[in-house]
């Protein structure tokens, strides 16, 4: 990433009374992600937040992101964009917050058994927030989508397999398979080599995650070819392990390039698309950011928020059916939210750990769980720009 890029980053962080003087570098920018403290039992210990813009939708959407590691709500809605494409589209929005008192390195526990199955833990905490959103806002149930990046991607596909009723369909970005992984030694592996596993295996570990028996939700995955985190093979594990579910062939029923990168479609009789794959060509690590189809760029470069010349959070979006809606004319965000909760000021930290554990690091810690707040390691930001920029080794 460029010096540039990695400045005009720092540049949309709120002001952090730790860093005074880089106070030119953070202006003070209102987010418009609002905290709700209430929502449920919480068994996951997670933080809600949400987006709900101004001119909603009749009967809206939801769409769940999930952040990956080392990163925020807050901060990986700056980098993506999504709460401008909900204000764009009429859609609602619920980012779910990883704390450091249950990974030390902020990652959803994707590979923890007690917190990704049907009714336990994070996975639990998750469909808590989902039901406080249907509810305070008149959510279509037939419109529920997750996405995320990395840890946060896996952890969507855990959503989807433990709850595929809920969910009309999710998007995987640098993620993995469900059910690949029960402890932290088995994630590092899948991360580095993939599961090997045949498509019938690996789709009955989405069949044993749940006793539905309905349709399954659509799924589109993303991954970039250049990726030293987590194997690009990932994609391909994921992509087996929702056709098998979906009962269709592993030969791709079309294949074409968007924006310059490759990908891969399979429809049913319908002619419905169930499950697309999109390879990144030459792509590390992150989330791909770039032009949209209506001309908008949505999100900002950063730490694995990656230019790539396509708008991921875009093609979702339309993936989704969100994009049919009428778009909104652009409202500022405010940050006034249209339920009564409970906000507070948030950091916007772009760090993350080291390439080999950032989709699975850290263990649940055994103190009383409670907030800690997250700071940005400026330093680090600017020692990583300056040697991607040549400058210093």
């Amino acid at each position: 990433m460029s010096l540039v890029n990695n400045v005009e980053f720092l540049r949309h962080l709120p002001k952090m009374n730790a860093f005074n003087g880089l106070g030119a570098l953070a202006p003070a920018v209102p987010t418009p992600l609002v905290e709700t403290t209430e929502f449920g039992a919480n068994p996951g210990a997670l933080k809600m937040f949400s987006f709900v813009p101004a001119q909603l939708a009749r009967s809206p959407a939801l769409v769940v992101v999930l952040h990956g590691c080392g990163q925020t709500a807050a901060s990986y809605d700056l980098g993506t964009g999504w709460s401008t494409l909900a204000s764009h589209y009429g859609f609602t929005l619920l980012m779910p917050e990883q704390q450091a008192i249950n990974n030390a390195n902020t990652c959803f526990n994707w590979f923890n058994p007690e917190d990704i199955a049907r009714g336990q833990g994070e996975a639990c905490s998750i469909r808590q927030m989902i039901t406080h959103m249907v509810n305070a806002h008149q959510v279509d149930p037939r419109r529920i989508y997750v996405t995320g990046l990395s840890a946060g991607g896996a952890m969507a596909s855990a959503m989807l397999a433990t709850y595929p009723d809920v969910f009309a369909g999710g998007a995987i970005i640098a993620g993995l398979p469900f059910g690949v992984a029960t402890n932290l030694r088995e994630a590092l592996h899948a991360m580095m080599h993939a599961s090997a596993l045949p498509a019938p295996e690996l789709g009955e570990l989405v069949r044993n995650a749940s006793q539905h028996q309905g349709a399954w939700p659509k799924i589109s995955v993303w991954h970039g070819s250049a990726d030293r985190t987590v194997h690009p093979g990932n994609a391909d594990a994921t992509v087996r392990q929702w056709l098998d579910v979906h009962g269709l062939p592993l030969a791709a029923m079309s294949r074409s390039d968007v924006d310059g990168h490759p990908r891969e479609v399979w429809w049913n009789a319908d002619g419905e698309t169930l499950v697309e794959s999109y390879t990144i060509t030459d792509m590390a690590h992150g989330t791909p950011l770039g032009l949209a189809d209506n001309d908008e760029r949505y999100g900002v470069e950063g730490a694995f928020l990656i230019e790539a010349g396509i708008s991921s959070s875009y093609r979702i979006a339309e993936f989704f059916g969100l994009t049919d809606q009428a778009r909104q004319p652009h409202v500022a965000p405010t940050g006034v939210p249209r339920e009564r909760a409970d906000t507070i000021s948030m950091t916007l930290p772009v760090t993350a750990p080291e390439p080999a554990t950032a989709a699975a690091s850290g263990r649940r810690s055994a103190r009383p769980r409670k907030a800690r707040s997250n700071g940005v390691n400026v330093g680090r930001v600017i020692a990583r720009a300056l040697t991607a920029a040549g400058l210093m080794k």
